[in-house]
């Protein structure tokens, strides 16, 4: 098992992610990865950043405000959501990727689609996000295997349009996301997808009832798939609307809007670093980072950083 889970690595133990201890000590934190929705229908943003131009300016706003990866996505996972063609897909995100990359960020292209993640790569993207785990379109294991990309599989059972309908009986939420989820990972390496270049993703809000994700969440510290990194997803999900509720609101039997989750989703960041993910994927960068910085400090023991230091290493390679 790996006792830094914190970063993925090549065959020789290299961290592929630009991660690197303080000068004053061992302290580093989760890559951010902010979220960059090219959809018109995202349950959180959908429709702001539809427009390619809109979504770069929104990309390099993020980078400027200290996410480390851009996670670009022209398909709406939202439970219930309808699927875009293929064509449309890649219409939406590769010019956003092209344009992200050339400005010198790192890319990562959110997508089940074999023929989308190809040409996402080509365009720049060095991370595939793929939530289905290479399970939706088999053909992306092969696409995995003959990048140099780093790998995303997350925990899936089946499309948005029907996942919560169909798909959330669980013997033991955790052991049982664990071992479908080895089950992946195992098609990937079968497929030639090296360890180093891999990391999963539990998938909260997927198939999984609100119950569930808290379950997941609790009982994270026993989260492991073969000691590989692990992204944490949890940003605006439905299950934190319940957290930080106003007396009208639970007189309503309301949750609070997507858009208002981000101290919700800052204080899952807290335990994903708690637990030494790999990274996180939200859509609020500044409070994330000082959710982090605050782990990070009081870990070190050292003051949270000034401007343009970041606890925990700079803009990965």
């Amino acid at each position: 098992m790996r006792t830094d889970r914190s970063s993925p690595g090549d065959s020789n133990g290299n961290a592929l992610d630009g991660s690197s201890p303080r000068a004053d000590g061992p302290v580093r934190r989760p890559l951010v990865m902010a979220v960059v929705n090219v959809t018109p229908d995202s349950f959180s943003d959908g429709g702001r950043w539809f427009d390619a131009a809109a979504a770069v300016e929104h990309g390099l706003q993020l980078v400027a405000q200290g996410a480390d990866i851009l996670d670009v996505g022209g398909e709406s996972t939202r439970p219930g959501a309808q699927r875009p063609s293929a064509d449309e897909e890649a219409r939406r995100v590769i010019p956003v990727v092209r344009e992200l990359a050339a400005a010198g960020a790192r890319v990562s292209v959110d997508t089940m689609r074999a023929s989308v993640a190809e040409a996402a790569v080509a365009a720049g993207a060095d991370i595939i996000n793929d939530v289905s785990g290479a399970l939706a379109d088999p053909a992306m294991r092969d696409v995995a295997a003959a990048s140099d990309a780093t790998f995303v599989a997350m925990h899936w059972r089946g499309h948005s349009v029907d996942m919560q309908q169909q798909h959330t009986a669980y013997d033991d939420i955790v052991t049982d996301v664990c071992r479908e989820l080895a089950e992946s990972v195992a098609a990937l390496r079968e497929a030639g997808v090296r360890d180093g270049r891999l990391v999963v993703d539990p998938g909260f809000g997927f198939a999984k009832t609100a119950e569930q994700n808290w379950e997941l969440l609790a009982r994270m510290g026993e989260f492991d798939v073969d000691g590989l990194p692990v992204l944490w997803g949890t940003s605006r999900k439905s299950f934190l609307g319940v957290a930080g509720r106003t007396p009208q609101l639970i007189a309503d039997g309301a949750s609070v809007p997507p858009a208002a989750r981000d101290a919700a989703t800052a204080a899952t960041s807290v335990l994903a670093a708690q637990h030494d993910a790999w990274a996180v994927r939200v859509h609020d960068v500044p409070s994330t980072l000082a959710a982090l910085d605050v782990v990070a400090a009081a870990r070190g023991a050292v003051a949270p950083r000034s401007a343009g230091e970041r606890v925990g290493g700079g803009m990965p390679q």
